[in-house]
């Protein structure tokens, strides 16, 4: 018999080595076969999904599809909840609830509760775990549990080419313009102009664009250096492979 212990810990290993490639390919094979896309839906009927939009694999928890619309290549992350109405199987109407514009990016683990309307431009970004809703509850009554209360409902609107950092929070009534920027953990309610930076809880305007003076207050990093024109993807690509690659022929 073997003595040595390195034996016996090797072999001991081996069963726990060949259950975890098999746990991480079949999860691989999972998350790909379960994403949703226009051409594999799953159990999914919205109203609209565009082409190269997909819904990463395991999905939150997604009700109303009907009254949702998602644009043309968008990212939605794993564990992001999509909505409309305030349960399942209502009839909600004629029009739709919930738009996301074409290249839509929702971080993982994102809420979008659209009780009312809610629309999101093209080109929005969130980082993970935003929570965008159009419902707030509602606490007039001082003799009544607040969650028994019925909840108040106002139309959210982000406008095109935002920003959304991680765990910012969009709260019903607000109205995003064009390219704003929202920190991490900020809390937006009420109008935001075009081009403008908000921070805090709630949040407050922290930057704005001028067009005579530019940013204000002056950014303080120098602006990122353009990619040169002619530059293809391939020679890009190269540029992040290691050095010793670069020189192999």
């Amino acid at each position: 018999m073997p003595t040595n212990r390195n034996t016996f810990s090797f072999l001991a290993r081996l069963p726990r080595r060949a259950a975890s490639r098999a746990v991480h390919r079949g999860w691989t094979w999972a998350q790909r076969a379960g994403a949703v896309t226009a051409e594999h839906p799953g159990r999914l009927r919205f109203g609209a999904i565009g082409p190269g939009t997909r819904l990463a694999f395991p999905q939150g928890t997604v009700f109303g599809e009907p009254w949702i619309e998602l644009g043309a290549h968008c990212v939605i992350g794993e564990q992001v909840t999509l909505t409309a109405g305030m349960m399942p199987d209502l009839d909600l109407g004629a029009d739709t609830v919930l738009t996301l514009g074409d290249g839509v990016v929702l971080g993982r683990g994102s809420h979008v509760i659209a009780d009312t309307t809610v629309t999101i431009g093209s080109d929005t970004y969130c980082g993970p775990y935003v929570y965008i809703t159009s419902t707030n509850h509602s606490y007039d009554d001082p003799h009544e549990p607040v969650g028994k209360q019925w909840p108040r409902m106002e139309p959210v609107s982000i406008g095109p080419g935002c920003w959304i950092g991680t765990g910012a929070v969009i709260l019903p009534g607000a109205r995003l313009g064009r390219n704003v920027v929202v920190a991490a953990g900020a809390v937006v309610r009420g109008e935001v102009p075009d081009h403008a930076v908000v921070a805090g809880a709630p949040a407050r305007v922290v930057r704005s664009w001028d067009a005579e003076k530019g940013w204000q207050p002056p950014l303080r990093t120098p602006a990122p250096v353009p990619i040169p024109e002619g530059v293809t993807p391939e020679q890009l690509l190269a540029l992040g492979e290691p050095d010793e690659a670069r020189d192999t022929p």
